[in-house]
């Protein structure tokens, strides 16, 4: 039944007019890689940022969506600001997307209450594909708006997104995904233009070594709306733990952990962060009679290598 449902919510997809559908890929530990969501949040520091994801969402459910992704930002340092690039993979049912994003992100001179501003541009190509070997109760061989071989098609497109953060004090940042809406080659698919909020506030509840954070991200392509809202607790800068609530549709526990190098050897001096976390979503929504819910991991490697040159010293020996 459910792979019913997931096919003919890509049959919706495929009607005789433009269609529209969702093509942005949805993850519970967002909060950890924000500018795979705002490009705008590119470059935050100084470190490069090489963020992995999968995610197998509604386990069990033979078709349902399953999403791998990769997203790199840094600081360009041959010119203001940052520069940040985004791969990423859906699977359900018989279709098949796979978007490449690359972006640049402007820093704005910092605030007089010491808040840092990005606004960042993502330009995308967006790829998608599917097999015409329909599974449905009425069949579909005479039906012309269902295609009956398979089909594939291109479309370029670009994101927008504003982001300001305040040290480890506070967050807040818009953005907008396929904003110009190009139709795609060969198919009569538009890409909906989506739109974001997010926004986090951390509580230190005992100085840096118990920090409280919570954090909102809200998602409209105006025709529905989703909300994400999560509280974690972090301890010692290493550990931390939450929940994240998205109603009508699932309950995500989730937990991880961070660990940070500093080296200074000879002439080099480096940073290193990894990060490792884990959510399942519990589902609340209808579907919790066919599947126990969603599994997702995040890994991050974040680095930063500085080499000082030798500064040679010469003396003529006439004048020691």
């Amino acid at each position: 039944m459910i792979r019913n449902i997931a096919i003919g919510f890509g049959l919706a997809c495929l009607t005789v007019g433009q269609a529209f559908g969702q093509q942005d890929p949805q993850m519970t530990q967002w909060f950890n890689d924000l500018a795979a969501f705002n490009i705008g949040a590119a470059g935050e520091d100084d470190l490069t940022h090489v963020n992995a994801w999968y995610r197998n969402q509604w386990m069990g459910v033979n078709g349902a969506p399953v999403t791998t992704m990769i997203n790199v930002n840094t600081k360009a340092g041959f010119i203001p600001g940052a520069l940040g690039v985004q791969l990423y993979q859906d699977e359900i049912g018989q279709e098949s997307n796979t978007m490449v994003k690359l972006g640049y992100a402007y820093h704005l001179p910092t605030l007089s209450n010491g808040a840092h501003v990005g606004i960042g541009l993502n330009v995308s190509l967006f790829s998608k594909s599917f097999d015409a070997n329909w599974i449905a109760v009425d069949g579909v061989a005479n039906d012309p708006a269902i295609p009956t071989s398979n089909g594939s098609g291109t479309s370029t497109d670009v994101d927008l997104g504003i982001f300001m953060r305040k040290g480890k004090e506070y967050y807040a940042g818009l953005s907008m995904t396929h904003l110009a809406e190009v139709q795609m080659q060969s198919l009569n698919i538009v890409p909906t233009r989506h739109y974001y909020f997010m926004g986090g506030y951390n509580y230190p509840l005992s100085g840096d070594a118990l920090v409280l954070r919570s954090n909102v991200l809200a998602k409209t392509d105006l025709n529905a709306t989703a909300v994400d809202v999560n509280v974690n607790v972090l301890w010692e800068d290493l550990v931390w733990g939450g929940l994240t609530w998205r109603p009508g549709d699932a309950v995500g526990p989730s937990a991880g952990i961070q660990y940070s190098v500093s080296k200074k050897e000879g002439i080099t001096t480096s940073e290193q962060v990894f990060k490792l976390g884990a959510a399942y979503d519990l589902t609340t929504s209808e579907l919790n009679a066919y599947t126990p819910g969603s599994a997702e991991l995040f890994l991050s490697y974040a680095f930063k290598f500085i080499t000082t040159p030798v500064e040679n010293k010469y003396a003529n020996p006439r004048f020691l």
